[in-house]
């Protein structure tokens, strides 16, 4: 991992937190896999108990913007 200091709101956005995961190397991002797993059912273990919401039937109504 690249330590580094930075107080520049651009190093927030998700681009450059993208960038920034992009860049570790894939034995890092596997390791934050866990790490983020285990700390998600640390907090919360029924996560994995949870169902899947049922399918959606009837009409589904597709809003665009105006630049799509």
């Amino acid at each position: 991992m690249k330590m580094q200091v930075s107080h520049d709101r651009k190093a927030e956005t998700p681009e450059a937190k993208a960038r920034w995961f992009q860049s570790l190397p894939l034995s890092a991002r596997m390791e934050l896999l866990c790490a983020y797993t285990d700390l998600i059912l640390e907090n919360n273990p029924q996560i994995v108990e949870k169902r899947r919401p049922d399918p959606t039937s009837g009409q589904v109504l597709i809003v665009r913007g105006q630049n799509a």
